[in-house]
């Protein structure tokens, strides 16, 4: 008995992640995510013709909150973000790097903009593959970062993280002048989501260069409510809805590696296993349920997490 299938009158935006020479940019090769006629991975329902990215996160300085267990694989390069990234690209394969400014903070090095749009500028010039430019947080300073970015990188389809409701403007702007693709962000909420979508639409945003960070829960720790709201959303986008049928992105290292299972050492806890192996299952499990759930672009640290999903992906895109 064959399997009951839905038809979907809707389709997510397909969004193109960098650009080549060819297309106005200085990138090898670009990315094209999004673009399903069906749940995700349901090949007997529609098309689903880009499989989901990852990109691998670079802080712009050494990032000593992070685990022993993962700052291990880039124990030579923990202080030279450039190096970092080049050693993502050529021993990790990495197709997309998300380069994350911490030092900018004021509440951390306050490193000015002009440093950051400098270091940022190196990076590029150091990889060939689309990039990402995450800021620190809310506030003018960051909306000027991530802008200043965009116009180094005019044309390469740079994505800029993030957009918030309370500051957007300065983005959606930048986004639109320099050809940036737009991480607009709110907090698992379905509503707000839209209505952000709504506000840089409103703004002449085109919604073919936006993608939605419904903020990622990590395993034990909210993973489910992100996930039924990413779940809703889709079937919103799925249904018709032309104001939330954007590809997702999730910051899936950033919430995974700061979680007490993932920190707490085998001897305090020898029932749980090494720290290491825990560490990784914790990402790669996050990752895979998101994907699960619509995840387009995942951003994600542990390289042997990395390569676990990609199986998957491949396992899921060939069923």
């Amino acid at each position: 008995m064959p399997l009951p299938t839905k038809t979907w009158p809707g389709k997510i935006r397909e969004v193109a992640l960098g650009r080549t020479a060819e297309q106005g940019g200085t990138r090898a090769f670009s990315l094209t995510i999004g673009g399903r006629q069906a749940l995700p991975f349901h090949h007997f329902e529609g098309a689903v013709p880009h499989r989901p990215v990852i990109a691998y996160e670079i802080p712009d300085l050494d990032p000593v909150h992070w685990p022993a267990t993962v700052r291990e694989p880039y124990r030579e390069v923990l202080n030279d973000p450039v190096a970092w990234a080049k050693l993502a690209v050529e021993q990790f394969g990495a197709k997309m790097v998300c380069l994350n400014f911490l030092s900018a903070n004021p509440d951390k090095q306050n490193r000015p903009v002009a440093d950051c749009v400098a270091l940022f500028q190196a990076v590029r010039e150091a990889v060939p593959v689309p990039l990402i430019v995450q800021g620190y947080g809310p506030g003018e300073k960051n909306s000027e970062l991530l802008a200043r970015c965009a116009e180094v990188a005019r044309g390469d389809g740079l994505v800029l993280a993030s957009a918030l409701a309370e500051h957007y403007k300065t983005l959606a702007a930048a986004a639109i002048a320099y050809d940036a693709v737009l991480v607009a962000e709110t907090p698992i909420d379905v509503n707000l989501a839209k209505q952000l979508n709504i506000l840089l639409s409103d703004m002449n945003v085109p919604l073919d260069r936006v993608l939605m960070d419904p903020l990622t829960g990590g395993l034990g720790y909210g993973l489910e409510y992100t996930y039924s709201v990413m779940e809703r959303i889709h079937l919103q986008a799925l249904g018709g809805d032309s104001m939330m049928n954007l590809p997702f992105i999730n910051f899936v290292g950033q919430e995974t590696w700061k979680t007490k299972e993932v920190k707490v050492p085998l001897t305090a806890e020898p029932s749980w296993g090494p720290e290491l192996e825990r560490g990784i299952l914790w990402e790669a499990v996050t990752a895979q349920a998101l994907l699960v759930a619509g995840s387009d672009l995942l951003v994600m640290r542990h390289p042997e997490a990395v390569r676990l999903v990609n199986k998957v992906i491949d396992e899921l895109m060939n069923a």
